[in-house]
């Protein structure tokens, strides 16, 4: 039986590592623990080289990048908006997410939120590869929690059914 433990890490494009290790220092106050570069992917021996950095973002959780530079520029799948790939990241307390709003907008950063889902809020920014990223400070309470853990599976098998939004959980965006 697989036994998980946490994410070892998860990895992004970016354009420029230089530009994307100082951005996530300077910004999150994410630190650099790791950089590997090849010439030769070890997975599949391809002749392609890159840089693969690994920062820091808490807890034993590692958020990494790959720079490729021999591969075509950068984009975006056209076909999926861009608020719905992120890379969210919690922070201790809705204190926190408004502190980190506002450093993040005297640093410069244009910032959207704090947004209300119900059982944590939110604010969203971009990183300079053009990555959605989500700060995230949980304010729901056990019991609701532990509610929307219950109804879950009855959303996913109403949604695979009619594509529609199940109201199970709709009390989450009805609040303040």
């Amino acid at each position: 039986m697989i036994n998980l433990k946490r994410f070892h890490h998860v990895a992004y494009r970016c354009m420029d590592t230089k530009e994307t290790v100082e951005w996530y220092k300077d910004k999150l106050n994410m630190e650099l623990t790791v950089a590997i570069a090849e010439n030769e992917v070890p997975s599949t021996k391809a002749p392609d080289p890159y840089m693969h950095t690994f920062l820091d973002a808490g807890m034993g959780n590692v958020l990494a990048f790959f720079e490729i530079p021999n591969s075509p520029k950068m984009g975006r799948d056209e076909n999926t908006p861009t608020w719905v790939q992120h890379i969210a990241l919690e922070v201790e307390d809705l204190d926190a997410l408004v502190a980190a709003k506002e450093e993040l907008e005297g640093k410069g950063v244009e910032v959207l939120g704090p947004v209300n889902h119900g059982v944590f809020k939110s604010i969203y920014f971009f990183d300079p590869n053009g990555h959605r990223l989500e700060l995230a400070a949980n304010t729901g309470t056990p019991e609701q929690f532990a509610e929307l853990k219950r109804v879950a599976p009855l959303m996913v098998e109403e949604w695979s059914q009619t594509k529609r939004a199940p109201r199970h959980a709709a009390w989450l965006h009805e609040q303040d």
